[in-house]
């Protein structure tokens, strides 16, 4: 009787694990997903003002964006060590140790800033005027991109700080205070853009300059209430920590292969502008349009990243390989139907998803079914982000990074210019080459996160 008894009784714990796992891990991912669309939302007021202040201001804008958005995205996967290696801390039980990892990340982030914003200072506007722009709008460009590097230092700043909160499982403030940059950021741009009560209009430039204003603001209040946080002093906040290299090997390790990933995958899409710019106008602002949708329905699968990262992270610190399993496994599943649900939303709803976007005729035809078409990697897409932060957060680090490479460096740029331009398919090449790197990439994770668990066991 007993022995028929006990298997039902592991179900039922299995089952309460996986439903506790489950509220664990959305409870952690929905202030990150809020975070994160922060972050698109802020970008997205700069734009919209620009954009009705003067269409040329929003040129200048926008190209000024694009090389402070590149170094952004590759700082945030260089800081991710400081996420993992907490969150490893913590689940040893090891939390005074969770302090000397923040410091390293400040540290860290500081030099990381500074150099960024000597190299953008100094090269940037050569950069713009090298890519063939019109003198006029290099210039233009140039003006507003030495702003915008002003704010990289307390960019990787305030990444430090929320990646410490979020890896401690806290990641509320982190949201908060990043809606309320938002709302600095919407007063500095409404009264410097277009020049409120007798203020000079600085077009583009103002935008840059309240976006510095924004992100300091961000930076400088995680500071402050990490420093007033109850338990500062217990996760050693204000210790001065002995020297680890092995440890501060280890930070640094996550963030090279994060950043090189996060690089491989910025410039892979860049590239597909290139492509769609050698077939025409049309076929970029479609490709726009696309991107834009697909970017914004990403921020779930990044917050629900970085909190498998963490939960995942904290079983790899417990040294518990099956508690490990089960929390990546429970997030893959939360992801895939997530991108699921979101495939099913937008497929339907594609035509309707593009006039909100432009009303021209040609641009509505091309991207209306390049939009349906882009439901089928929204699955893959997502899952392949979610997997490799959670293969980094149990110590694999550079796998993730080769796969990127290898799917989206060596696959799909390839792939796209061959669909779009020799083939003639268009905009519908371009996606479906995406759409078979993000296979690819989601397939090739799976299996060495599969190879993985088959060894701990």
């Amino acid at each position: 009787m007993a022995v028929q008894a006990s298997p039902p009784a592991e179900e039922a714990d299995g089952a309460l694990s996986v439903r506790g796992e489950l509220g664990a891990l959305l409870k952690l991912a929905g202030p990150v997903v809020a975070s994160r669309l922060g972050v698109m939302a802020m970008g997205l007021t700069d734009a919209i003002v620009v954009g009705r202040y003067a269409a040329e201001q929003l040129g200048f804008h926008a190209l000024a964006w694009a090389p402070t958005s590149v170094v952004a995205t590759l700082a945030i996967g260089l800081l991710s060590g400081v996420q993992v290696m907490t969150a490893r801390a913590i689940g040893a039980g090891r939390s005074a140790e969770a302090g000397a990892v923040l410091r390293r990340g400040i540290v860290y982030s500081l030099w990381i800033g500074l150099i960024s914003t000597l190299g953008l200072w100094a090269g940037g506007p050569a950069f713009l005027r090298a890519m063939g722009l019109e003198p006029h709008l290099a210039e233009g460009a140039g003006r507003a991109l030495v702003v915008f590097a002003l704010s990289l230092p307390f960019t990787t700043l305030g990444v430090a700080a929320s990646s410490w909160l979020e890896g401690l499982s806290r990641p509320a403030p982190a949201a908060w205070f990043m809606w309320a940059a938002n709302v600095v950021n919407l007063v500095l741009v409404l009264l410097l853009v277009p020049g409120t009560f007798g203020l000079p209009a600085l077009g583009a430039v103002g935008g840059a300059w309240a976006t510095t204003g924004a992100r300091g603001f961000l930076a400088l209040s995680l500071v402050v209430y990490i420093a007033t946080m109850r338990d500062a002093r217990a996760l050693g906040v204000f210790d001065r920590p002995a020297r680890n290299r092995p440890a501060e090997a280890d930070q640094r390790r996550i963030g090279y292969g994060a950043g090189a990933s996060n690089f491989l995958e910025t410039a892979s899409f860049a590239s597909m502008n290139i492509i769609a710019g050698w077939i025409g106008a049309l076929t970029v602002a479609g490709w726009a349009i696309v991107l834009n949708v697909v970017a914004i329905a990403f921020m779930a699968p990044l917050g629900l990243a970085a909190a498998t990262a963490v939960r995942v992270g904290s079983a790899y610190g417990e040294r518990d390989p099956r508690a490990l399993q089960r929390r990546a496994l429970v997030a893959f599943a939360v992801t895939a139907v997530f991108g699921l649900v979101v495939s099913l939303v937008v497929w339907p709803a594609s035509g309707l998803i593009v006039k909100a976007y432009t009303r021209d005729a040609a641009t509505l035809a091309m991207a209306g079914p390049a939009l349906a078409l882009a439901g089928l990697f929204l699955i893959p897409d997502a899952l392949q982000v979610v997997i490799a932060q959670a293969l980094r957060a149990r110590g694999d680090v550079w796998p993730p990074t080769f796969t990127h490479l290898a799917s989206y460096g060596l696959v799909m740029m390839p792939l796209a210019w061959w669909l779009a331009i020799p083939l003639g398919l268009g905009l519908t090449g371009i996606v479906l080459a995406v759409t078979a790197a993000s296979f690819l990439s989601a397939g090739l994770l799976a299996v060495r996160f599969w190879m993985l668990c088959r060894r701990d066991r």
